[in-house]
């Protein structure tokens, strides 16, 4: 619009560092004055009542509340920013980068003072002590937010300090927040320790869409321009990144956190990247027993048997640990075992192996359920036969092929199957499943269930984002196991193979503290 206005500005240079100095220079000697004078009398009787009160009506603020004003402070803040850019311009001097730095800057600066967080090192004023008389911190401006009559400054203090408005408080209680913000932080009580999907959920995270997380994820057509950045992130995080805090929330009085080992499902799969990532989820259990959290669960992959068998290479290498490492999936297998309808005399397992196909086929065995165990693999069918009592062996039936189950309508999918092996279930077959990623719904004729899940209780608080595909408050049956393991304050580490004669006991556990199936609601 303003090249509209002004044709002169398409002929600007790129880069004109003269146009830097004086931009700066008339910053400093105009706009930081001007606006300082403008917000003292915004905060006298009239102007206040009627406008500027609009401004503090946040009781907390956070960056959006820079912008939260009437249309006449937008007016002069136009007029604050405009000086310093027309004058360069009209010089001679302008160019096409200050414009946009200058705006950036300015915009950043504003949103950082009212982000209500502390990102200033006081050792930087300690080393500098002019310094802060140049820059404003957070702190500084939230005293101006909860003591109105002080702190009025644009971005430079110097003008309170010569104003003598400086709140006499500002730098003392900047220096105790940054110095006590890493030693008297909330430790959680408990953890789970995620990992990235795919690079588009990658983008499903509070920091960098807060409104998209806070719907369950799905892909977006405004993702897709944004793939060859989250690529560049993938790779910056391969080579160089620690596990990471994404989301958090409260439940009676206990601060629940979500930490992620900043690795991608194929990750998971690369030879040579295993090392890596067991060194990266074992430097976050020993994060969290450093500083007292009480039980941390692994997530998915994190807890792969061919990775670090499900947990046990950290329990049995510290044996020392205070924080009780949880895999969770003695919930998850409670959560399908309990969608089973009770009078179901057959079903056909994939994926039957597996520690959660194990403990699936030993539970119903012992429910008198015939079991269509798929797997080419006899010695590992066997051994999972003799671990049944004697009398419910027979219940465990070894099949190689999907032909097998074309008379069955219960499949428990915990290996990925085609839309083609699909084919073979009979019409009104509901698929309940434990396989990352979900398999395609190809039939029409069939039921597909959901990946084991359940509702947090209804007095969590704090909910701000979602977990993966789940709706808000809805968490993976592992990442629930955690919870319960943690409300119940077991002792015990939760890894390797599952334990069947818990099963129930962590199911009522479950109920008890109000947790509730999702496919029950």
């Amino acid at each position: 619009m303003a090249c509209l206005i002004f044709p002169s500005l398409d002929d600007l240079p790129l880069w004109n560092p003269k146009g830097f100095i004086t931009l700066l220079f008339l910053h400093v000697t105009v706009s930081e004055p001007l606006y300082y004078w403008a917000h003292r009398y915004f905060h006298e009787g009239y102007l206040f009542t009627h406008y500027h009160s609009l401004h503090h009506s946040s009781s907390v603020t956070h960056p959006y509340t820079a912008g939260h004003a009437t249309f006449l402070e937008h007016l002069i803040l136009c007029i604050v920013i405009g000086i310093p850019m027309a004058a360069s311009i009209m010089m001679g001097c302008g160019s096409t980068s200050m414009v946009y730095g200058y705006v950036s800057a300015f915009d950043f600066l504003r949103c950082l003072g009212h982000s209500n967080v502390e990102v200033v090192p006081h050792e930087v004023f300690i080393k500098l002590p002019f310094l802060k008389y140049f820059l404003y911190t957070p702190t500084y401006h939230s005293l101006h937010h909860t003591e109105m009559g002080t702190n009025f400054c644009l971005f430079m203090p110097l003008f309170d300090a010569m104003g003598n408005t400086v709140n006499r408080n500002s730098w003392q209680l900047h220096k105790k927040i940054s110095s006590d913000s890493a030693k008297n932080g909330r430790v959680p009580d408990f953890v789970f320790l995620a990992h990235g999907v795919d690079l588009t959920s990658s983008m499903h995270a509070p920091f960098v869409f807060r409104s998209f997380a806070s719907v369950p994820f799905s892909t977006r057509i405004f993702l897709l321009p944004l793939l060859p950045v989250a690529f560049l992130v993938m790779l910056i995080m391969w080579a160089w990144s620690k596990t990471f805090l994404v989301s958090f929330y409260n439940l009676r009085g206990h601060l629940h956190q979500t930490w992620v080992v900043p690795r991608f499902g194929f990750q998971y799969f690369l030879p040579f990247a295993m090392e890596g990532i067991n060194k990266r989820i074992e430097e976050a259990i020993l994060r969290a027993d450093r500083i007292g959290v009480k039980v941390i669960s692994l997530a998915a992959l994190n807890k792969n048997e061919a990775l670090n068998g499900g947990g046990t290479l950290f329990v049995e290498k510290h044996p020392d640990l205070k924080v009780r490492v949880v895999h969770g999936n003695t919930l998850t297998a409670a959560v399908i075992l309990n969608e089973i309808p009770k009078d179901v005399e057959e079903v056909f397992l994939t994926g039957a192996t597996s520690k959660l196909g194990r403990a699936i086929a030993l539970y119903l065995c012992r429910r008198r359920v015939r079991v269509l165990m798929l797997t080419l693999s006899t010695e590992r069918f066997q051994k999972i036969q003799r671990e049944a009592p004697a009398d419910c062996q027979n219940y465990l039936v070894q099949v190689t092929k999907y032909q097998a189950a074309q008379n069955c309508k219960t499949w428990i999918v915990g290996k990925w199957i085609t839309p083609r092996q699909q084919s073979w279930a009979p019409s009104g077959t509901h698929f309940h499943q434990f396989v990352v990623p979900p398999i395609l719904a190809f039939r029409r004729d069939c039921t597909y269930g959901d990946l084991a899940a359940m509702r947090l209780p209804d007095d969590v608080k704090g909910l701000g984002s979602c977990e993966y595909t789940m709706e808000r408050g809805v968490v993976h049956a592992c990442h629930a196991g955690g919870v319960v393991h943690q409300l119940e304050g077991w002792t015990h580490h939760e890894v390797g193979a599952i334990d069947v004669d818990r099963i129930d006991i962590v199911w009522k556990a479950a109920l008890k503290h109000g947790l509730r199936p999702v496919s029950s609601m």
